[in-house]
């Protein structure tokens, strides 16, 4: 699948809906973005495994805030996923992703709930040996499902950074061709106001939920 940053076409124009909204080219650049907010939060997260004992505070706060980013980035692949098997003519234009990400693509958004509502649950009390499913203590769980979601995000990270740095420099970069291209595409305010909107988000849920950190110390 080809991408390009080139204006839309003349069909793609005839229709407000791709105008107003950015149409796919915006949703990819939607995700893009998320994407790069994501791989930051993620790497800051990782470093605070090699000392859980004395960073669990910083892995809460970086875990609640991954929680709003997460979200955007799910919305815009699954709409872009409805809108491709709903026929919408621009979606199909711009065609399926690679087969092998098509099926990993699940396995991605499973893996990452997964791991995300396992937190989320240890957050709210980790430490009741009772919580957990089919013998498996909530802690084992959340440990397989960031393993699992580890080693299929490592592939699909290795598919798609090589794409990022164009994607975001189309709405980042002023007076250029990219930017121009990036007006008339459309959809940029949007693009913006649901990133933005996603990342506070998730740092005010941060700042509400931190405090369950001490529930460890008890």
């Amino acid at each position: 699948m080809q991408l390009t940053d080139q204006p839309a076409s003349h069909a793609d124009r005839a229709h407000p809906g791709v105008s107003s909204s950015g149409g796919p080219e915006g949703n990819e650049r939607l995700t893009a973005v998320t994407g790069v907010i994501l791989l930051l939060l993620f790497a800051a997260e990782g470093l605070t495994i090699l000392s859980l004992s004395s960073l669990l505070y910083w892995h809460y706060l970086l875990g609640f805030m991954l929680v709003g980013p997460i979200c955007a980035k799910l919305g815009s692949t699954i709409y872009r996923f409805a809108r491709y098997y709903a026929r919408a003519p621009e979606y199909r234009r711009k065609g399926p992703p690679e087969p092998l990400l098509r099926v990993l693509g699940p396995f991605v958004v499973l893996t990452t709930l997964a791991m995300m509502i396992t937190g989320i649950l240890l957050a709210i009390d980790g430490t009741s040996p009772a919580i957990g499913f089919a013998g498996v203590s909530l802690l084992m769980l959340h440990k397989l499902s960031f393993l699992a979601w580890a080693a299929v995000m490592t592939v699909h990270v290795l598919a798609y950074i090589w794409r990022l740095p164009r994607l975001v420099a189309a709405d980042l970069t002023p007076d250029s061709r990219a930017r121009r291209a990036a007006v008339q595409v459309g959809g940029r305010w949007l693009r913006w106001s649901t990133t933005v909107l996603s990342l506070g988000g998730g740092v005010a849920l941060a700042l509400a939920c931190v405090h369950l950190y001490a529930n460890w110390h008890r």
